[in-house]
């Protein structure tokens, strides 16, 4: 009967600490979900675009597209900088109102 009642203080234990865990962890990624859209919601209200996931990949996409250009013109290759400056602007134009 001892050997019982040791088995089931310990499993009620190794429980209890388990539900510690996994309580603890979902309250940090509810929080990390709330600020990460809190995020981008005021990313969106500012730029004036829909907060989807489509533009904010295109808003990620138009700036690689101008950071290319300024690597560009870095290099001193003014044309190539030309190039990637007008698709990076016109790809932001879709996005941003």
């Amino acid at each position: 009967m001892q050997v019982d009642s040791f088995f089931e203080g310990l499993g009620q234990a190794l429980g209890s600490v388990i539900r510690f865990i996994v309580d603890t962890l979902s309250g940090l990624f509810n929080a990390l979900t709330h600020a990460s859209g809190n995020f981008v919601d005021g990313l969106s209200r500012a730029l004036g675009m829909e907060p989807s996931i489509i533009s904010i990949l295109v808003l990620i996409i138009g700036l690689m597209l101008l950071y290319s250009a300024v690597r560009a013109f870095m290099r001193a290759s003014i044309i190539a900088g030309i190039i990637w400056l007008l698709l990076g602007l016109w790809v932001l134009s879709w996005v941003v109102h």
